[in-house]
């Protein structure tokens, strides 16, 4: 221990006289107040850039505490539904409890062009691993406050769906692990599978270890010049790790921000602790401006690359299958012969 303290001192000392040899500092006092000022400038560009970020907050489309603004009345800018219900520290969309929805869904479009959102959420209750269900979902459709299947919201919806999916239903893949963050794009047409976890519609997506944990729990969506990115932080790092990464991406503005929940025979608290809405700032070349398009039905231009994922997994789920039945033919045969024997 003692050696090691003096190891760290030795080399603290070298460091100083590195500093000293190459700046010429007078003398200990100038050195102390330059460390100083770099400390004081460092925490100041941090807060700045916590300050940049809050000047872009469009309050009129986030939910935070105290999360006035939300409820029946007339002058709300959200609307619950279901079982969804305030408390002063989150908004808990589904208790732990079988057979419950619930959901909370902005009263005012979207209009922003370049937009980021930032969600704080949490998934907690009694159930042990892969016995609790079913997830949560962010929402920014056309459509608002509509139940159904997916996660509390309807079936063929058109707007951008994200999943926090906690419970795997195609048990007979294991190419992943639960819980599961998704992207899919709806156009009004397409069916989320739930029995498979919406494998066929995802654009991308990562295991994210959200459920019961001990860390506080956030992803982002960030959409700026037809790209979508989802970042994850889930692991206490206080860092952003990507998730998803889409270009080719055309969501019409006018749609509406939403969160949802569902439980069937199994059971989860679903909360919604924020939803801080960013307008971005984004520069534009003249021929970028000139191309910018009206869009009214969701699409991604390069569609064909995940139609092709998808097809390549069943693939390898089908060779995975025939191996299995050739070696169980194989087995079958083998003692077939002992028996006879």
């Amino acid at each position: 221990m003692v050696s090691s303290v003096a190891k760290s001192n030795l080399a603290r000392l070298r460091s100083f006289c590195f500093l000293n040899s190459v700046f010429h500092f007078r003398n200990l006092r100038e050195l102390t107040w330059l460390l100083i000022t770099i400390c004081y400038l460092t925490s100041q560009s941090q807060a700045d850039d916590g300050d940049f970020m809050e000047e872009f907050l469009k309050r009129e489309y986030s939910l935070v505490k105290p999360y006035r603004g939300l409820g029946f009345s007339s002058s709300s800018q959200w609307d619950l539904m279901g079982t969804a219900m305030v408390t002063p520290d989150h908004v808990r969309l589904t208790p732990d409890l079988q057979s419950r929805q619930g959901a909370v869904w902005s009263r005012i479009p979207l209009l922003l062009q370049d937009w980021e959102l930032r969600v704080q959420f949490k998934v907690h209750g009694q159930g042990k691993k892969n016995l609790n269900g079913d997830g949560l979902a962010i929402w920014l459709t056309r459509d608002r406050m509509k139940n159904g299947p997916v996660f509390g919201n309807m079936n063929h919806f058109s707007g951008l769906g994200i999943f926090v999916d906690t419970y795997p239903n195609d048990d007979k893949t294991h190419d992943r692990t639960f819980p599961y963050i998704s992207v899919m794009l709806g156009n009004g047409t397409l069916s989320y599978d739930h029995d498979r976890d919406g494998r066929s519609t995802e654009l991308g997506g990562c295991t994210a270890m959200a459920r019961n944990s001990v860390y506080d729990n956030f992803f982002l969506v960030r959409y700026s010049k037809n790209r979508l990115t989802l970042m994850v932080d889930v692991d206490g790092k206080q860092e952003w790790r990507e998730c998803a990464d889409i270009t080719g991406v055309r969501l019409p503005t006018g749609y509406f921000l939403g969160a949802s929940s569902a439980t069937g025979d199994l059971s989860d608290n679903h909360d919604i602790i924020s939803m801080k809405l960013y307008e971005l700032t984004v520069e534009r070349t003249p021929q970028e401006a000139e191309e910018g398009e009206v869009v009214t039905i969701p699409r991604v231009d390069n569609m064909e690359q995940f139609q092709g994922k998808c097809s390549t997994i069943i693939i390898n789920l089908k060779s995975s299958f025939s191996a299995l039945h050739r070696i169980g033919t194989i087995i079958q045969g083998g003692v077939a012969a002992s028996v006879k024997s």
